[in-house]
């Protein structure tokens, strides 16, 4: 308990005020008290846990109030401890952030949860998103360290928890750009929901991600002195190792065969600056010639969570093929804690009281999908279908596209050009006559590419046809499409 306590503080020491740190440890006596007689089903005291997920929360640089909130996110619900006293204890903005995350926690499992229950809780999730995504991210970290205890629980409450972390909490730690966290909650959810998958995926690994690594250590070195005898010194070469979850999906569109995933194991080079990337990978090419399309330039067309890098595909020392990403320390931080990144706390003034300082926490530009959910879940909350429809339209594999002008549109895999139509305006999706991608004519139940660019033909007048109900992909397109038939008969 005192290394954590101590690994907070440091974490946070060179951004915080004396005031602050008199704030934050007196939130970690009034946690270990109002937790003191209180243990995880795990055996351990209760207050290790908070703790962890302020250390978290701390490594983000989210400010000393959202990790103070962290220290105390159980303390209203389990200990109930009135907000208010939270308030005058600390400050109006660890209140609002601990009330938030009560609300978010409020419906605990229960052995026959229902659908209704279900829906408010992921109601009450959006609706904290929309009010402040620290909430969310704090949420995240709660679930990541209940995770790698889940061990601990019934094995219905196991497969539970799972089920959510792999179908909605992972998927919306991605939509945030936070990969990191993203795969960890997959990996450890995987063998709870696919045990059978996730044995059979470690024994087709076997060595192989362990020789792949060993290669990449002779790698390195070389990719070094090629790109610093050119004058270009990177701040760092390493490699991260794909997490288990996505080998099984990878196999799964592979034929289960790994001899076709090449990026078990990728490169990762670290310049100093974008201009400096550029270079280094044309003398990565001058070096090792690269495989035929795929190269992916996500600095000048990131993806819509915020993510940048160069990614390249060539075959390098002995034929082997490898996949090197090339990106910035910016870049690099970024791809690690999304969203979070975008903050900058210190930068605050320490005299701004929350009403000013909340504005900092809202989403940047390109996560305008945050709010597009708040008004999304008004028009289907009553839905039967509300968690799959949720599922599907904001939480399941993303593509994206552009427009002729070069915008990034996000949409779920499988999307078509009428999904594609309606997202940019209704009467575009209401008016659409036919759809081209990358310049050629495809058909209006096309399933869109990553990458592509489309444009929609459109035929002023023209009503939506009631076909198109049985290939679009997004729920929102289809409603938008029955409001228009509505009454009418459209063929």
């Amino acid at each position: 308990m005192k290394k954590l306590k101590k690994k907070i503080i440091q974490s946070l020491n060179s951004t915080l005020a004396e005031k602050e740190i008199y704030l934050l440890e007196k939130s970690f006596d009034f946690a270990e008290q109002a937790h003191s007689d209180q243990k995880r089903q795990t055996g351990e005291l209760f207050i290790n846990h908070p703790l962890r997920v302020a250390l978290t929360i701390s490594q983000m640089k989210l400010g000393v109030n959202a990790v103070i909130a962290s220290v105390l996110h159980d303390v209203a619900e389990d200990c109930q401890v009135p907000i208010s006293k939270i308030k005058n204890e600390f400050n109006e903005e660890v209140a609002f952030l601990v009330s938030g995350l009560t609300k978010v926690n409020k419906i605990k499992y229960k052995e026959q949860e229902d659908t209704i229950t279900e829906k408010e809780n992921f109601r009450n999730m959006i609706l904290a998103m929309a009010k402040d995504l620290r909430i969310i991210i704090i949420k995240l970290a709660d679930r990541l360290d209940n995770m790698k205890t889940l061990w601990s629980l019934s094995p219905q409450k196991q497969i539970k928890k799972s089920l959510e972390t792999l179908e909605i909490l992972a998927p919306l730690a991605y939509r945030l750009g936070m990969t990191d966290i993203a795969s960890q909650l997959e990996d450890l959810a995987f063998p709870y929901v696919f045990p059978e998958e996730y044995k059979l995926t470690r024994k087709i690994l076997g060595k192989r991600r362990e020789e792949q690594k060993n290669y990449l250590n002779e790698l390195v070195p070389l990719t070094r002195e090629k790109l610093e005898e050119n004058n270009l010194h990177p701040k760092e070469i390493k490699f991260r190792t794909k997490h288990l979850y996505s080998v099984w999906r990878k196999l799964q569109k592979e034929e289960m065969d790994i001899r076709r995933i090449h990026d078990l194991v990728a490169m990762r080079i670290i310049m100093n600056n974008i201009e400096e990337c550029y270079a280094a990978l044309g003398f990565i090419h001058q070096m090792w010639k690269p495989v035929p399309g795929r190269f992916k330039d996500y600095i000048a067309l990131p993806k819509p969570n915020g993510y940048q890098s160069l990614h390249t595909t060539v075959f390098a020392k002995d034929g082997h093929i490898v996949e090197i990403q090339i990106r910035t320390p910016q870049m690099d931080e970024e791809a690690e804690w999304g969203i979070a990144a975008h903050w900058i706390y210190s930068s605050l003034k320490k005299t701004d009281g929350y009403k000013k300082r909340k504005k900092k926490f809202s989403p940047p530009k390109n996560f305008y999908w945050i709010n597009q959910l708040r008004q999304w879940q008004k028009t289907f909350y009553k839905s039967e279908k509300f968690l799959d429809a949720l599922k599907v339209d904001f939480f399941k594999d993303r593509i994206f596209v552009l427009t002729p002008k070069g915008d990034i549109i996000d949409l779920p895999d499988g999307a078509t050009p009428i999904d594609f139509a309606y997202q940019i305006h209704t009467d575009i999706g209401n008016q659409a006559a036919g759809a081209q991608a990358n310049g050629k004519l495809v058909p209006l139940s096309y399933k869109l590419k990553s990458g592509e660019v489309v444009e929609i033909v459109v035929k002023k007048k023209k009503k939506p046809s009631s076909s198109w109900l049985e290939f679009v992909k997004m729920n929102e397109t289809r409603k938008r499409i029955q409001d228009a038939l509505k009454g009418k008969d459209f063929v």
